[in-house]
């Protein structure tokens, strides 16, 4: 059996980028690879003598077409990891027009922002059946390289990792979101004066937000509700999860709940890690 991750999604998300992540954890890359081919390399790399335990492919054009490859791969035995890097389509605009390259949709649009949109629209059923998405809208290489690295260091683990990300709604759902839970209903503390500087990180932000009945007791209902869900995600095949905690603008609540929330499931033995997009907004 061969550990395979096929990265694909929206070009300009940073496919590359990951795929030399991946070498850098000594997995064998295959960039830019055409759909048809994707069976025969995983035929190559699976035979005995190869040395080449865990493959990584990137998809090239025609990413729709993956699907069928998938599904044959894990029929074949093999462990499949779907990896989707998106990134919002302003975002995307920018970095193109930061490298002055042209979209691989270009000729099927009128303008770059139409083939982006075009692109997306063409992968809904690529995004929608991944395993783990990545928004990379505001990550820095390095930041990218950590998340990648948490995911895919120990191809051993198989127990399912949960992501818990803070966020402001101010500043635009994540894209790779799969479960958000709205904080907005709590007090906020950016109406206090002494706390409107600090974060959710900050012992005072922390006790107005998290010593209160409503705030325990949304949290002991939010654990059960993931204590129910989570056997039934990872018996679903599914590796990884992020959990979208959600407030105004991302500093103060989202970060207090989300922290709490990850402490309360590493307690049960749940493979976590907490992210904070909007925090230094």
């Amino acid at each position: 059996m061969t550990e395979i991750v096929l990265i694909t999604g929206m070009s300009g998300a940073g496919r590359s980028a990951g795929a030399d992540v991946l070498e850098d954890l000594g997995w064998y890359v295959v960039d830019n690879l055409p759909t048809s081919l994707i069976e025969k390399i995983v035929e190559l790399a699976s035979i005995p003598g190869s040395g080449i335990g865990r493959l990584a492919l990137v998809a090239g054009r025609n990413q729709g077409a993956v699907l069928d490859n998938v599904a044959a791969l894990r029929t074949a035995g093999h462990r499949v990891t779907v990896l989707f890097l998106d990134a919002s389509s302003p975002e995307l605009v920018r970095r193109y027009d930061a490298t002055r390259r042209k979209h691989p949709l270009a000729a099927d649009a009128d303008g770059l922002v139409e083939s982006i949109e075009l692109e997306r629209s063409r992968l809904t059923a690529m995004r929608e059946a991944a395993d783990l998405c990545i928004d990379t809208s505001e990550l820095n290489i390095h930041q990218l390289k950590e998340r990648l690295v948490a995911a895919f260091d120990d191809a051993s683990v198989s127990q399912l990792q949960v992501a818990v990300e803070s966020f402001g709604f101010k500043h635009g759902l994540p894209l790779d979101a799969d479960i958000v839970m709205d904080v907005r209903f709590l007090p906020n503390p950016h109406w206090q004066e002494e706390l409107r500087p600090l974060t959710g990180h900050d012992p005072a932000v922390r006790d107005y937000v998290l010593k209160r009945a409503d705030t325990s007791a949304f949290l002991d209902r939010l654990d059960e509700l993931l204590a129910s869900v989570l056997p039934s995600y990872q018996a679903e095949g599914r590796s990884y999860l992020t959990v979208a905690i959600g407030c105004t603008g991302g500093r103060h609540r989202s970060v207090a709940i989300a922290e709490d929330l990850a402490s309360r499931l590493r307690s049960k033995g749940t493979a976590v890690r907490t992210t904070h997009r909007d925090l230094t907004r």
